[in-house]
């Protein structure tokens, strides 16, 4: 039975009905940000834009309009943060070309967003100072230490090629950043493939010696990838970190040393081992284009063809629509 017009109880249901009409008569968004969202990036030390936003807050007000907060989670290394995507533990992350190869192969259900130029300069083959290696080719049952999955993997596997010796000649020891440095550091390996901004440390604080880096043999893209369903619940939040990662570009390419000033702190190192890596990274975010997805269908096929993944993958399949957000 309903209860009487005149009852206590319908009075109190009219007023709150009132009051909330009220409220929405004055502000129409309030009923819009009421299911907040929380972007959470995923990041590693090396991104440099990410840690840019980080330090300066901009994604952060950026958000606000929409009634989005954003949540930051560390990580060593792109396959590290490509599994947290996986599990659900991030939305977004930056990584370069391997890592998400190894992520479809797994079946992690994420697309590519955007990337960023091509950046060969900014990953290597180093050795210590003193040692008597002087090319690649003499890395033949040798030591090298990189991190599993990421994109120097295909640098290493390219340059072995390049020089004549086969992945099955080395001895890959798979570390992760930090560990691979202590590796390096102590001579538990004869070499180790790394990207900046440690590979601009180990030039700066180690003297590492560079046998070679990406020119002529990859690319090294660097790719913004989100979880799916993210995408398709929040292209509005999606959209607004694009073009906050493209302002960031802008503004770090202009001002480099303050730049390097602002993220040194977070990643842990002197400003000018921070300049050096962010002057060999093009910090350019754009959609991708047929061009780049054959790009990294290469590198999918050659891992496939040496077994590092266990099944082929099709990259168009974890594309964005239209390459974009």
């Amino acid at each position: 039975m309903l209860p009487d017009l005149d009852s206590p109880y319908r009075r109190r249901i009219l007023l709150r009905g009132a009051v909330a009409a009220a409220v929405l008569a004055v502000n129409p968004k309030w009923l819009r940000a009421q299911p907040a969202v929380t972007l959470r990036v995923g990041y590693q030390k090396s991104a440099s834009l990410f840690v840019l936003q980080k330090a300066q807050g901009t994604l952060e007000k950026r958000l606000a309009p929409l009634g989005a907060t954003v949540q930051w989670v560390e990580f060593p290394a792109g396959p590290q943060l490509l599994e947290g995507l996986n599990v659900g533990s991030v939305d977004v992350g930056y990584v370069g070309e391997a890592p998400p190869i190894f992520a479809q192969a797994a079946g992690a259900n994420f697309i590519y967003i955007g990337h960023d130029p091509a950046s060969p300069t900014a990953e290597a083959l180093v050795v210590p100072k003193d040692s008597t290696i002087q090319s690649v080719a003499e890395l033949r049952g040798r030591k090298v230490a990189l991190n599993k999955g990421s994109n120097v993997h295909y640098l290493l596997v390219r340059l072995l090629e390049k020089h004549g010796l086969k992945y099955g000649d080395i001895q890959p020891v798979f570390l992760p950043p930090a560990d691979a440095r202590a590796a390096f550091e102590r001579g538990a390996v004869d070499a180790w493939v790394i990207w900046d901004p440690f590979l601009a440390a180990a030039e700066k604080q180690l003297g590492a010696r560079v046998l070679a880096d990406g020119r002529g043999a990859v690319d090294n893209f660097n790719f913004y990838l989100a979880e799916r369903g993210f995408v398709d619940r929040n292209p509005q939040v999606i959209q607004a970190l694009f073009d906050d990662l493209v302002d960031r570009g802008r503004w770090l390419k202009s001002h480099v040393d303050e730049a390097a000033a602002l993220i040194a702190p977070l990643q842990g190192l002197d400003p000018q081992v921070v300049k050096l890596s962010i002057q060999r990274y093009e910090f350019k975010v754009t959609p991708l284009t047929p061009a780049i997805v054959a790009r990294q269908q290469q590198i999918a096929d050659t891992f496939h063809g040496l077994k590092l993944i266990p099944k082929p993958i099709r990259i168009a399949d974890a594309v964005a629509a239209k390459g974009a957000p």
